[in-house]
């Protein structure tokens, strides 16, 4: 009995863990309208997290759409499939380090991904050039 008590307590702590991975897809939000923009899948290779671009939620987006706007090696390039959040390393409870693209805006800000206690749900993803952030709530999509 003690042995199935300890496996229980072992399983629901392994999920509790789990819940709290970005790994999966995300519903992005923009912050200055509310209005939801994509999907965003975030998966991990190499021990480093990385995301794109798998939907577009907003009506007559073209999905054939380029970041004309880009300036590093994605100008021109499709945004559906492009890769968006590169680089990112877990420390503690916060994944870091690395970059997040604007495709419509065309710019690459370092970036921050946390989540707040008790809403496994709910990804804040910071972005920032200097002194000057934005920060976004992301959805998990079920």
């Amino acid at each position: 009995m003690k042995k199935l008590f300890f496996f229980g307590v072992f399983v629901l702590a392994f999920l509790g863990l789990q819940a709290q991975s970005p790994i999966g897809v995300w519903k992005s939000i923009d912050d200055e309208t509310g209005e939801a923009k994509s999907h965003v899948q975030l998966y991990q290779e190499n021990g480093k997290m990385y995301g794109k671009v798998i939907a577009f939620l907003r009506k007559n987006t073209d999905p054939n759409r380029v970041c004309d706007k880009c300036t590093d090696w994605r100008k021109g390039q499709k945004i559906m499939q492009m890769m968006i959040v590169r680089d990112m390393y877990l420390s503690g409870d916060t994944w870091k380090g690395g970059k997040i693209l604007d495709p419509e805006k065309g710019k690459e800000y370092t970036c921050t991904m946390w989540f707040e206690s008790g809403k496994p749900n709910e990804l804040k993803v910071r972005g920032w050039i200097g002194p000057l952030f934005r920060t976004q709530t992301w959805y998990r999509v079920q």
